[in-house]
């Protein structure tokens, strides 16, 4: 017997029925409302912040001609509107402006991070799904109906423990143990497959812990099902009742949140990154605003939050696409 989900979804032809469309204009909708704030704030970050950022960033004793040109060039001294109308543009063919230490275009010092801290949280999002579902699964099963508490109280308590940790702890803890004391893998950098272990582990041990424990408790809900007992009433096996038919209707809330892990590992590659000296985009961000480097950070920051957008975004797709029911279903 198919399961609701599996039975709800509609043909290939229904992509295109009016219900789609609705649910495709509403989330572009929201994902350009959400890029314009974004955009917007990157550009007032630069006009907030107390002082001037460009004698801040070359230093009390730079002449004022210096500090004059660097402001002309940048255009902050043309009116706010003026200099908000150049800024999308610019943005619009791709130009993030110039550091002001460096002298280099931000695009191009971003395009040479982007890379380290993609991987590292990709890395990290694989390896928090690919152990959160399997120990959720396999909890679920030895924990229903009540059986095995002492087993339930341990998973659930340790859950906890670990999801409360800040990364850059594990990050810190991780290096004393296994790169300070027993030098098995190396303290920093990005030379090679093992130094991407410690700050792959940093990152994932977290979500893991939450993320088992969501697959925990929808399994133990979609096994209550009708068509669960209906699938074992018809004499299946327990794998296949639990992995053919369970699994795929408690993937919903586990994609959804897994989603919301991806980007906040994303935004968390910042700080373990700088544990780690890890050449990547959160390194860059702290170190530009160590030296007041605005527009350096100002760039960075659009491109983090840009990134979390679209992941959301891909997250509601890949929804709508597996349970149509909650997503396209909703207007």
């Amino acid at each position: 017997m198919k399961s609701p989900t599996a039975a709800a979804v509609p043909p290939v032809a229904g992509l295109w029925s009016h219900r789609w469309l609705r649910f495709a204009l509403r989330r572009t909708g929201r994902l350009l409302a959400s890029l314009w704030v974004l955009v917007t704030a990157s550009f007032l970050m630069i006009h907030l912040v107390p002082g001037d950022p460009v004698r801040a960033a070359l230093g009390p004793t730079a002449p004022a001609e210096l500090v004059l040109a660097h402001k002309e060039e940048l255009g902050l001294l043309d009116p706010l509107w003026q200099q908000y109308g150049d800024y999308l543009t610019r943005l619009l063919h791709g130009d993030l402006g110039v550091s002001i230490t460096s002298r280099l275009p931000v695009g191009e010092t971003i395009a040479q991070r982007l890379p380290a801290t993609a991987e590292l949280a990709l890395a990290a999002f694989l390896l928090s799904m690919i152990v959160a579902v399997p120990v959720g699964v396999v909890m679920a099963v030895i924990t229903r109906h009540g059986k095995g508490r002492r087993t339930e109280l341990a998973f659930t308590g340790t859950n906890v423990v670990l999801g409360a940790i800040p990364d850059f702890l594990f990050g810190v803890g991780l290096v004393y143990l296994l790169a300070v004391q027993t030098n098995v893998f190396p303290v920093a950098g990005r030379d090679g497959l093992d130094s991407y272990v410690l700050p792959v582990l940093a990152l994932a041990i977290g979500p893991a812990a939450v993320l088992s424990r969501i697959v925990r408790v929808e399994m133990l809900a979609v096994m209550e099902a009708d068509y669960i007992r209906t699938a074992r009433a018809k004499r299946l096996t327990p794998l296949r009742v639990h992995l053919m038919h369970a699994l795929p209707n408690a993937v919903t809330a586990t994609l959804t949140l897994g989603g919301l892990l991806l980007s906040s590992l994303v935004a968390g590659t910042v700080l373990v990154e700088n544990v780690f000296a890890w050449p990547g985009l959160g390194s860059s961000i702290v170190s530009s605003i160590v030296s007041k480097d605005y527009p350096l950070v100002q760039g960075t920051v659009l491109v983090y939050g840009v990134g979390v957008l679209l992941i959301n975004t891909v997250v509601d797709v890949a929804l709508a696409l597996l349970d149509p029911r909650s997503a396209i279903g909703e207007s």
